[in-house]
């Protein structure tokens, strides 16, 4: 589990499917900039939240709950790319949870359980390059701009550029 001040990261529940259902996966704007299509049915939800639980518990992958309603807003995790190097996995969350300072807080979590867990010396941040408040997150943290890839989404074929970001910690 990870805290900060407004907002808990912590393994899924199946309880959880409805509320990640309707605050995230039926979003498409939550989609928009992931590698994942938008769930369209309760049944799938819950399909797809046995899903999560299963991988989290392999992968330092999390739900994201906001504190103050216990809500499940979105989601998070890391992932070892070499020694003492950690990335981001993907950060979520539902449209109504952005502009909020959510992202800040769930960026600083994920950097801090990385040093403090696995003496971390550089994390490693990715967005496409569309996504702006994405990459104003990574510039307002001091990560410097390592690499851009040109992707293809596989969902519609649009083409973007990924960028890669590195910070030394």
């Amino acid at each position: 589990m990870i805290e900060t001040e407004s907002i808990i990261l912590d393994k899924a529940k199946f309880s959880d499917w409805a509320e990640m259902y309707r605050n995230v996966w039926s979003q498409p704007e939550s989609a928009r900039y992931m590698d994942w299509t938008v769930t369209t049915n309760e049944e799938a939800a819950k399909i797809r939240i046995a899903k999560t639980i299963a991988f989290q518990k392999e992968h330092d992958t999390y739900l994201v709950y906001e504190k103050s309603s216990g809500r499940a807003i979105g989601f998070a995790g890391v992932e070892k790319i070499g020694p003492y190097i950690y990335q981001e996995t993907g950060i979520c969350l539902g449209p109504s949870y952005t502009r909020k300072g959510f992202g800040k807080q769930i960026l600083q979590g994920l950097i801090q359980y990385c040093k403090e867990q696995f003496d971390a010396k550089e994390f490693i941040y990715s967005a496409r390059d569309e996504n702006t408040a994405s990459n104003r997150l990574a510039r307002s943290f001091g990560f410097s701009l390592i690499s851009s890839t040109a992707k293809i989404d596989s969902k519609d074929g649009h083409h973007y550029n990924l960028l890669r970001y590195k910070l030394k910690l």
